[in-house]
């Protein structure tokens, strides 16, 4: 057994922290944590490449957004595998007839920026209710749109305990635009979105957990630099690694 001292950012966590280029390195480990928690999902790795790559190319390349009912089920599936899973819920998006899939998501994909109103309308499929609706959303619409995420809700002041409503969603949905717009203030050549910033606060969180080993040399930079709400440093955290 080793000790891996780990930097952790001001009171708040990452959610806390202004300094765009910490955020940046931290959507650069995304990958290295979804390999790490795919040793127990096997099937994760495949599936996230799958919806944050492959899924958007294919809704975007399309005259009017929408999903098919496969990419339904299998965003479902996707969602499982990253976090909970529920199998009834993936029985019952399977029953959801695929004109009304591709009518709904349709219509959903029209009426944004009315996030709410988009939510609303996938709420009427089977088994989509507004955390599914928004991982929908955000993989056709990522400026606009943040996965509902647990790890990044409860990554976020005031945001727990978690309920899965429209309401709530979109209180979280606010805290990251005003995340996204403090981050592209600072700059740094990126252009922050909301799913942009909803994966780097999943991808910290689900490291403290699964490897933090990963976050030692980012720990160490988010109370170096940058700009934060509080100038209250955390003591090193020493966590045993095997």
């Amino acid at each position: 057994m080793s000790e891996v001292t780990v930097m952790l950012p001001l009171r708040g966590g990452l959610y806390a922290c202004e300094d765009a280029n910490l955020w940046t390195k931290v959507f650069d480990i995304y990958q290295d944590v979804i390999k790490v928690k795919a040793q127990k999902q096997k099937k994760l790795l495949a599936l996230d490449q799958w919806y944050q790559k492959e899924l958007p190319a294919s809704v975007l390349s399309r005259t009017d957004k929408h999903l098919t009912h496969d990419e339904l089920v299998k965003l479902m599936e996707w969602k499982l595998t990253r976090g909970k899973f529920r199998p009834r819920l993936q029985q019952m998006v399977t029953s959801n007839p695929s004109e009304t899939v591709e009518a709904c998501t349709r219509r959903a994909f029209q009426l944004l920026p009315d996030v709410g109103a988009a939510i609303t309308e996938l709420s009427q499929l089977k088994a989509i209710g507004p955390a599914t609706a928004s991982a929908v959303l955000a993989a056709g619409s990522p400026e606009t749109t943040a996965f509902m995420a647990d790890e990044a809700l409860q990554s976020i002041p005031g945001l727990t305990p978690i309920q899965y409503t429209l309401k709530h969603y979109l209180l979280y949905l606010d805290k990251i635009n005003s995340c996204c717009r403090k981050l592209n203030k600072a700059g740094a050549g990126v252009e922050w979105t909301p799913h942009r910033v909803e994966l780097c606060l999943w991808a910290w969180a689900v490291a403290e957990k699964v490897c933090p080993d990963v976050l030692e040399t980012l720990g160490s930079k988010a109370v170096e630099g940058g700009n934060h709400n509080s100038t209250e440093k955390r003591p090193a955290k020493k966590i045993r690694t095997k």
